[in-house]
Formats: C-alpha cells, sequence, structure tokens
C-alpha cells in the first residue's frame, strides 16, 4: 500500500483505485502519527509544506487546513484530480504536481516540512536513497521530515520475485508488479546519513505483521 507515486503499472493500479469510492475509501482519513506532529511544526513555525506522494489527498488537506502552503506531489493524474475537487470544495488554496519522486521540480530549501508516507520504499535500496536525497535537497536545513519505510521485520519481506538485494516483487494481489524494499536499521540509518533522526519507531498498520518504520527527522546541514 502506499499513498502513490510509483511508475508503471504501480500508477495504472492506484489510478484504478482512487477513481472509486470504495477504493478510496480507506485513504481519506490522515493518520494520526502525522496529526500529532503538528503542535511540534507550529513551534518550530514551519509555514511551507510538501506531501510527497499525496494519493487523494488526506495529509495535504489537514495541512492547508493547519495553515500551511501546501504543495502536492503525486504520479496519479487521478489521485491529482480528486484532491483538487477536495480542496475546491473545501476553499483550500494547494499547489499541484505531477511526476516522480526522483526529480522534484523545486528549489533549494523551498520547503519546512516534508511528508512521505507510504511511498519512497517502492523501487530498490538506490531508488530509496535518490528520494531521500531529493527530500533533503528541497527541505531548508532544520526543516523537518516524515514519513515510514518498510523493516525486515514485516511479514512480506521475502516474499515474491528478488529483484535487487532486499527487494522483492509480488505476481499477483492488488500490489502485483510493484518492487518493496525493506531494511533494517542500520540501513535506515545510513540512508538517512543527511539527518539527524528524531524519532524512530517501529508500529504495525492495519494488517497483523504490517510493520513498518516511523521516521521523524531534522535536516542537517549541508
Amino acid at each position: 500500500m502506499a499513498d502513490g507515486l510509483q511508475t508503471g503499472t504501480a500508477i495504472d493500479a492506484w489510478d484504478k483505485r482512487w477513481a472509486t469510492d470504495t477504493g478510496r475509501a480507506d485513504w481519506l482519513e490522515p493518520h494520526p502519527a502525522v496529526v500529532a506532529l503538528l503542535p511540534e511544526l507550529k513551534t518550530r513555525a514551519a509555514a511551507t509544506a510538501l506531501d510527497l506522494g499525496c494519493g487523494v489527498g488526506r495529509h495535504a488537506l489537514l495541512l492547508a487546513e493547519a495553515g500551511f502552503a501546501v504543495e502536492a506531489f503525486d504520479g496519479s493524474p487521478t489521485g491529482l484530480g480528486v484532491l483538487r475537487d477536495a480542496a475546491a470544495a473545501r476553499g483550500l488554496s494547494i499547489g499541484f504536481n505531477h511526476g516522480n519522486a526522483d526529480a522534484l521540480p523545486y528549489p533549494d530549501g523551498a520547503f519546512d516540512f516534508v511528508l512521505s508516507w507510504n511511498v519512497i520504499y517502492h523501487g530498490t535500496l538506490g531508488d530509496a536513497g535518490a528520494r531521500i536525497a531529493e527530500i533533503w535537497r528541497v527541505l531548508k536545513p532544520g526543516g523537518l521530515y516524515q514519513g515510514t519505510m518498510l523493516p525486515t521485520r514485516n511479514s512480506n519481506y521475502g516474499i515474491g520475485r528478488r529483484v535487487a538485494p532486499d527487494t522483492f516483487v509480488v505476481d499477483g494481489g492488488e500490489e502485483r508488479g510493484h518492487p518493496h524494499f525493506y531494511c533494517d536499521a542500520p540501513v535506515l540509518v545510513s540512508l538517512f546519513s543527511g539527518f539527524e533522526l528524531l524519532s524512530l519507531s517501529q508500529t504495525q498498520q492495519k494488517k497483523p505483521g504490517s510493520w513498518h518504520w516511523n521516521i521523524v527527522a531534522e535536516r542537517l546541514p549541508g
């Protein structure tokens, strides 16, 4: 599962999901961990935010309603269209961009906060590293990143075809064709070497065994 921003067959799959009420149903409420970070962002006087892999915009809408200047970025045109309609209905101003996370169309240091929930682990170790480097680039020094990665503790680790180290593709089900990268703590810390990890924990999402790393990190000066 992911809030968006995969490529190829993955984007096609999420476009189909976002096009129906049933498909969107589980992706409309902001995650409690994101809601819980809002006071810290306000304490830091954060004003600009990027929802990277926004899906249908549950977090972009939350951030805009909280007073942030929000950019929403995703690989799914359908998801962005749903978000655009929802923002208009609520009278919210949000910027929209369609693309992939490997080359973000924003200048260096553009944001106080970047959120990427259930997104950047769709690919290989190299893909995750490239996306984290782009997140580091578009964050201001001292800005916060919040997001998720998959730990090797996740019950899906090792299932499917191994296409790269710790990266597997399942050929059936709703996630068919989507590469998923899993990492242990030392690899995760290495990936976020340009950040100070402020919070790192593992929590289960909706299904038993669906362990995810939950990360809050501060961008270090370059």
